[in-house]
């Protein structure tokens, strides 16, 4: 502090690198970029069109008159779980669903119903239900994988590879923090954000 005449005192002005000073002394835990709720938005908005590309994609099936109307989209997780993961029992298949057995068995009811899907007997426990693909059932979700692919590439294409960059950097960082282990293949195309489990457990 400096004296003025009078005996009052007055303030020093600061020094110019005062700013800085400040932000360092927030700490290194200061969150100085956007906040939570501003990237919740954009992850729930980019989580809303995935969805969509993956209704969209279903829908394609429907225009070459190859059983859309039979199909939901919780019905073909039920397809994309038994493609993945090969013959499985029900209560395996709900488990992965995230679903009652009796809500998956309804769902399987359906998909049997339009060719999709078959259902026997455990050749090693006659008391058990085994779940498998039909062929058709098969070529129904590579071709709903395929075209996913094809319109998530094509929105890919827009962005710089700068954003490309930043984008696979956010997405692989928020997937580590959520505890999601890396896929690679047929499952990474075959799970669009928010299905079934990709991840094998014990049958």
């Amino acid at each position: 502090m400096a004296e003025e005449r009078g005996g009052r005192a007055r303030a020093e002005p600061p020094p110019a690198d005062a700013d800085a000073d400040s932000d360092a002394d927030l700490g290194p835990d200061a969150d100085l970029g956007p906040d939570v709720d501003a990237v919740t938005r954009a992850v729930l908005t980019a989580s809303r069109l995935l969805v969509a590309v993956s209704a969209r994609s279903l829908a394609t099936m429907g225009e070459r008159g190859e059983r859309r109307e039979r199909v939901t989209l919780p019905q073909f997780r039920l397809l994309v779980v038994l493609a993945a993961h090969g013959d499985a029992k029900l209560v395996s298949v709900a488990d992965r669903l995230g679903v009652n057995p009796s809500t998956a068995m309804r769902m399987l009811d359906r998909l049997i119903a339009a060719g999709l899907a078959t259902r026997r007997a455990n050749p090693g426990n006659r008391r058990e239900t085994v779940l498998r693909l039909t062929a058709e059932g098969r070529t129904l979700v590579e071709r709903v994988t395929a075209a996913r692919h094809r319109e998530i590439s094509a929105i890919v294409e827009r962005l710089t590879p700068e954003q490309r960059a930043s984008l696979v950097e956010a997405v692989t960082a928020f997937t580590e923090a959520g505890g999601e282990p890396a896929v690679t293949g047929y499952e990474a195309e075959a799970y669009p954000l928010g299905w079934a489990d990709p991840h094998p457990r014990s049958e």
